[in-house]
């Protein structure tokens, strides 16, 4: 862990482990009385309109609309001139390769029809959530790189900036309310998510000429 400062590679190793811990008991115990609990609070209330903006919200996170937003997103980097930025926006993408790997290990099952009220269909396992470390990969890094060079406007900056923290804040409640996801799947997805950004900020520093 040399790339990080001295002060930081505790907390790193916290996460690491937190994550790893987590993946094992998961493997160990694939249902829990935690996982249902939280879906059950999470499902308890709910209508037409809470169903139509959780599935809003999750919407940059399916697989082409994720590869569209990073796209355009870098391509509109690259037009701009920013090509540093574009390329680390674009390799966003790589936490869904990621997230594909560590699910056919984990291989763990959606939540079941019979168990919660599951809204919509989703594909592949369950572990860790692809949604959640997606958008703390990508829309993290679009509110870092905004907040760190302040190209736009302050307003514009600021409105872009909610946008993307209103989805990291809002995507873990949609996966669990949409019956797609436990709250360790949340969880696993947020520490990968968390992982893959930090990494992801310090190489982009690193050297930085743009």
């Amino acid at each position: 862990m040399r790339f990080l400062h001295k002060n930081a590679r505790p907390i790193f190793a916290v996460i690491v482990i937190g994550f790893l811990a987590l993946t094992i008991l998961v493997l160990v115990f694939p249902s829990s009385w935690v996982d249902l609990e939280f879906s059950e609070e999470i499902q308890e209330h709910h209508n037409h309109f809470l169903d139509f903006l959780m599935k809003a919200i999750s919407w940059f996170g399916l697989m082409y609309s994720s590869i569209i937003t990073v796209t355009v997103s870098a391509i509109i980097l690259f037009v701009a001139k920013k090509r540093r930025a574009a390329f680390f926006s674009f390799s966003t993408l790589l936490i869904g390769l990621i997230i594909y790997l560590i699910k056919i290990l984990v291989n763990r099952p959606r939540p079941g029809k019979g168990i919660v009220r599951v809204i919509v269909d989703a594909q592949h396992q369950s572990f860790p959530s692809g949604h959640v470390a997606f958008y703390i990969a990508f829309f993290g890094f679009v509110a870092f790189i905004l907040h760190h060079h302040k190209w736009l406007t302050k307003t514009f900056r600021y409105l872009i900036i909610c946008f993307c923290c209103f989805l990291i804040l809002t995507i873990p409640i949609s996966r669990v309310y949409l019956g797609v996801h436990w709250f360790t799947d949340i969880l696993g997805g947020f520490l990968l998510g968390v992982l893959f950004l930090w990494i992801h900020i310090i190489l982009y520093l690193k050297n930085q000429n743009q």
